[in-house]
């Protein structure tokens, strides 16, 4: 039976096809000196011609090309040009296969090109071995073996021959994986493992599906069942060499097989292979147990903060309405004898007519009501000391902890109560250690001198742990999350090697002098041109009087003929329900391809399937309800495709399908030039089991939720989306969705609201690449920054609000650049390092080399803000953008009350994907058709400028039929253009 292809004949003609953007043509098919001298001396054009192909052809795609092979228009007349001959001269060339032929045999010898022959097929298999242990996906595989051929000049052979070497280096990696896995191994372990998979001698699962079902809610209860947890895991002795051994990427492949696969399937897979993916799965679980547990204490330590505070605010309210009615009573009196003071000087007759008994009673209700001091929420959350003792302890004793020298006074604290819990002591020693606690602790820890209240001392441990875990100044071992700061970043020797070779990868100057010189004449230059505006009121909807600054808000100007348009347009597009749109969408992109197995790494079999849990995960409904509102398909189907098959980098694949189609589009191109995008976090309500593990976040009411974190761009492309708590600030995962995307869009310029600005974010958008403009709250109030010896315009000098210190930033520098190196290699991401940073002492160094880096930077954003109306307009347009996604994705969403019900963040982020996809999917769907149904109705005398046309945006929904049963066509009904008929009588309705 012949071998199933794991390429897909969609794939293989992309990557065998030659260049034929304009940019890809001229890096390719530009030929050197050397080739034109040989090409000159062909006697005829076509002879130049058709020699200059067939060499940009072995060049790129790295072929010959086939006999009667049509060449782009793009490639020919670049090529023609170069060589003196005609674009039509090529076909008087294929008229003559024996020139062609000796062409192409000149072009190998000359060039030193040389054919693949069978030998090569072991090299190249050894050689891609490497990559497979890495990512095991076919098409990444095919395309470096391809990149290699090239760059080795070997001609590529038959797609069946580069097929077997993919699927051998995959096997062969997947066995040195198995094999150094087994190796390390102690006698004992081979049995500990098999005991997690053995039937349960009591109680209803696995010992495996019992560590796989740990809690998810924040409590005490919750934390317990973790660590328990956690202790069979580390009672297995899984030497560290396993870690050690293989990539973090192969390890994660290895491990999410044993987590995902039944324990039933487990127990029929080969015993090394078993045993490789057992331990890798121990080795996650007792991170992600780790990991668990120490969320769990950070959200309930925060919980217990936010109850203190809200419950010293109600006490502040309360004690407002005690004593309002006693100070009356008490102003009353005070005002007469003022008065009689100011008017007689003698209070005698005050003194005498006075309700003393009034007065002693307001006095006594003061008394009363301020008997216990002024409400603090320390005072009470140290009142909440027994909530704390019931989870912290348990811990202190899980878990060892590591942290810097700034950390030893909070790691011997640690240890001290350690000591004290395992003893059951009630008593602090005497003198504790005590560095570690910061001003605002003091006055409750230390109430009088000599003096330490043992409760504050334990609470203030627990609360500057916390802090210290959130900062990575302390870690966890076994923990992914909080490991040590500098284990995120790459080693400062491979840094060395890239910054001595200049070849790191980030945009920032070489040195900090050269850097700082640079943006003091920058910055100086724009003070002036501001300043002199300003001087003369010139500033574009902006003035500056009297030291304070006013800007207009820039208003939206849509004309009213788009409006009017948009509904012309939209009123000729055809019903379609959403399985249709999914299936036509797929027709055009092929993106079912690009959500593959997880174990092997082939497209779905079943996309009725697929489908469908796209669907589930897009709408927010459950596998059962889906398989409920589709016919002929079962839960266990849509279920299978769910766990096998979706995942966020096939996710994250499948919508840069649709991302870099919708964005070729000659309307997409109307919209803007896909470099600009902006980013928003949207509030999704939690609800049923998902409640208990979501946080509130005042700003959205009491209500619990999270947000989906998303990135379009101004192409109406959404093409990132992640998931984030409701409580967290949006600031850290602004470069993630620039970074770590798969699509083709290359943004230059990003728009953000307040909440995803910060310093540290100003000055990572710098290092990285990225013009960063985010809209301000506030603008007129925030504070200009200035380099040491810049002297301001005096119109100028109200908004200084500083010198920045810029010999931090001379003196981190090294340590800057390898921290943006490390994100945009992908060693760490930059929401983690963000996080830790803002949550970083005062005292480090590198976070306030880099907050006054990002003051630098937002000087000269907030600079160019004032003086560029247009600066204002792109921003506020391309926020507008986001915001008006949201409505679609809001009514996307329906499902389920629209709220967030499960509890896994691997479920969440499914959902978070999925809902992206289906809006990105429904917006190619509408680019595609607006610009069928503009084009349909300037055909029939509608004038339509393109003026007008660039404000209708594809996000409309009404015509998309989101409810009812789900029937799934997967041959839909397009004519010859892939194209369903327009609504042509909406035509003659409007008309």
């Amino acid at each position: 039976m012949a071998r199933r292809q794991i390429l897909t004949a969609s794939f293989w003609s992309r990557l065998m096809a030659p260049p034929s953007k304009d940019r890809e043509v001229a890096m390719y098919c530009t030929l050197t000196p050397d080739e034109i001298e040989v090409v000159a001396r062909k006697r005829t054009a076509a002879a130049r011609l058709g020699y200059a192909v067939s060499l940009a052809y072995l060049r790129h795609p790295g072929r010959v090309r086939n006999v009667g092979e049509q060449a782009n228009d793009v490639m020919l007349a670049f090529l023609a040009d170069q060589v003196d001959a005609s674009a039509s001269d090529l076909a008087v060339y294929d008229q003559r296969p024996q020139t062609r032929r000796e062409h192409i045999a000149q072009i190998i010898a000359r060039f030193g090109y040389k054919a693949f022959t069978k030998p090569l097929v072991r090299e190249f298999v050894h050689w891609l071995t490497p990559s497979a242990g890495e990512d095991p996906r076919a098409e990444p595989l095919a395309i470096s073996l391809i990149e290699e051929l090239r760059r080795r000049r070997i001609l590529i052979p038959a797609r069946r021959t580069v097929e077997l070497i993919v699927r051998h280096a995959i096997r062969r990696a997947e066995n040195v994986r198995i094999s150094a896995r087994t190796r390390d191994l102690y006698p004992d372990h081979p049995d500990a493992l098999r005991a997690l998979i053995a039937p349960p001698e009591s109680g209803e699962v696995s010992t495996l599906s019992w560590l796989k079902a740990a809690p998810k809610s924040a409590s005490s209860k919750s934390i317990k069942a973790v660590l328990d947890r956690l202790k069979v895991v580390r009672a297995i002795g899984l030497p560290n060499s396993l870690r050690q051994n293989i990539s973090t990427s192969a390890l994660d492949r290895l491990a999410g097989e044993g987590l995902r696969i039944t324990v039933q399937n487990l127990r029929r897979m080969a015993l090394p292979r078993l045993l490789a993916v057992l331990s890798a799965a121990c080795l996650r679980l007792e991170e992600q147990l780790t990991d668990l547990a120490l969320d769990m204490f950070d959200k309930l330590l925060g919980r217990s903060f936010r109850k203190a505070e809200q419950q010293s605010s109600d006490k502040a309210s309360r004690l407002l309405m005690d004593i309002i009615r006693p100070l009356q009573s008490l102003k009353a009196f005070c005002r007469e004898a003022l008065t009689a003071r100011l008017q007689t000087g003698d209070l005698n007759g005050i003194l005498d007519t006075a309700n003393w008994d009034e007065i002693e009673s307001a006095t006594s209700a003061i008394e009363t009501a301020l008997g216990d001091g002024k409400p603090d929420k320390y005072t009470e959350l140290i009142g909440k000391y027994q909530t704390a003792r019931q989870f912290a302890p348990m811990i202190l004793r899980g878990f060892s902890f590591k942290g810097a020298a700034s950390a030893a006074s909070l790691l011997r604290a640690i240890d001290l109560l350690r000591v004290m819990y395992e003893a059951n002591k009630r008593s602090l020693p005497d003198n504790p250690p005590t560095g570690f606690i910061r001003k605002v602790w003091r006055p409750f820890v230390f109430p009088a001198p000599g003096e330490v209240n043992r409760r504050a001392y334990e609470l203030c441990v627990y609360f500057e742990l916390r802090d210290r875990l959130r900062a990575g100044d302390v870690w966890v071992a076994g923990s992914r999350q909080r490991r040590n700061f500098d284990d995120r970043l790459i080693p400062k020797a491979t840094f060395e090697i890239l910054r001595t070779e200049e070849s790191l990868p980030i945009a920032a100057a070489a040195d900090a002098e050269t850097y700082l010189s640079e943006r003091q004449q920058q910055i100086e230059e724009a003070m002036a041109i501001v300043a002199a505006r300003a001087e003369a009121g010139t500033l574009p909807d902006a003035a500056i009087q009297g030291g304070t600054l006013s800007i207009t808000p820039v208003k939206d100007e849509t004309p009213d003929a788009a409006t009017a348009m948009s509904r012309l347009a939209y009123g000729q597009l055809p019903q379609i329900k959403i399985p249709d749109l999914l299936t036509e969408v797929n027709a055009w992109t092929g993106f079912a391809e690009c959500f593959t197995h997880y174990r092997s790494g082939k497209p779905a079999t079943d996309q009725k399937a697929l489908f469908a849990a796209v669907l589930a995960d897009g709408v927010n409904l459950s596998v059962s309800r889906m398989a409920a509102a589709t016919h002929n398909l079962s839960a266990r189907q849509i279920a299978w495709a769910h766990d096998w098959h979706l995942r966020e980098e096939t996710y994250s694949d499948a919508l840069a399908c649709l991302i870099d189609m919708q964005r070729e589009l000659p309307l997409a191109k109307l919209w803007g030039d896909g470099v600009t995008s902006s980013s928003d976090g949207q509030f999704f309500r939690a609800g049923g089991r998902g409640e208990a593990s979501a946080d509130i976040n005042a700003k959205y009411g009491r209500t619990p939720g999270l947000k989906f974190y998303t990135h379009i761009s101004d192409q109406f492309s959404p093409f990132h989306s992640t998931v984030i708590t409701a409580t967290e600030s949006e600031a850290p995962f602004v470069l993630d969705g620039l970074l770590r995307h798969q699509s083709g869009v290359a943004i230059e310029e990003h728009h953000v609201d307040t909440g995803g600005a910060t310093d540290h974010v100003f000055a990572l958008c710098y290092l990285l690449g990225f013009r960063f403009a985010p809209r301000l709250r506030n603008f007129k109030d925030r504070k200009l920054y200035l380099l040491p010896g810049m002297k301001p315009p005096a119109i100028m000098t109200p908004f200084i609000g500083g010198t920045i210190k810029a010999g931090h930033i001379v003196d981190n520098w090294p340590e800057i650049l390898r921290l943006a190196t490390s994100i945009k290699a992908g060693t760490t991401t930059a929401s983690a390092i963000l996080k830790s940073l803002s949550a970083y002492p005062r005292q480090n160094g590198l976070a306030i080399a880099l907050r006054e880096l990002g003051r630098l930077e937002r000087t000269l954003f907030s600079l160019e803000w004032m003086r560029s109306l247009e600066l204002r307009k792109r921003t506020s347009a391309s926020l507008a953008r986001g915001e008006a996604r949201n409505a679609l994705a809001r009514g996307v969403f329906f499902n389920q009350l629209g709220e967030m019900r499960d509890r896994s963040y691997e479920h969440q982020i499914h959902k978070a994907s999925g809902l992206n996809f289906l809006v990105a999917a429904i917006i190619l769907w509408n680019t595609k058709y607006l610009e069928a149904s503009i084009t349909d109705l300037r055909k029939n005398g509608v004038a339509i400028p393109n003026e007008i046309t660039k404000h209708i945006a594809p996000l409309g929904w009404a015509h998309v039929g989101l409810t009812g049963d789900y029937l799934w066509n997967m041959n839909p009904p397009l004519s010859s253009d892939r194209l369903r008929p327009l609504r042509k009588h909406e035509i003659q309705d409007a008309a």
